[in-house]
């Protein structure tokens, strides 16, 4: 546990922007899942946060691109199965 103040802030901030990529990403899972009219945005913005949080060294590299790759795989499904 840190001890000095910024450190302190900044594990809470790390908690709230955690949180935050987690909701994006369930956000698109569940467009995808009903086929929403909106999907395709909610994937951008999740491949979006995705990209951010490997980029700021939250998430490892080939983590981020599986996951987005994963993401992408259910959506053609979804999308091919109409």
């Amino acid at each position: 546990m840190p001890n000095i103040k910024s450190q302190k802030d900044r594990v809470v901030q790390a908690k709230k922007e955690a949180m935050h990529n987690k909701t994006v990403i369930k956000k698109a899972d569940a467009a995808i899942d009903s086929n929403a009219a909106d999907k395709d945005a909610m994937i951008r913005a999740a491949v979006a946060a995705i990209d951010s949080a490997k980029s700021k060294g939250v998430i490892h590299k080939n983590t981020a691109a599986r996951k987005i790759s994963r993401m992408a795989k259910r959506n053609n499904k979804v999308s091919a199965a109409q």
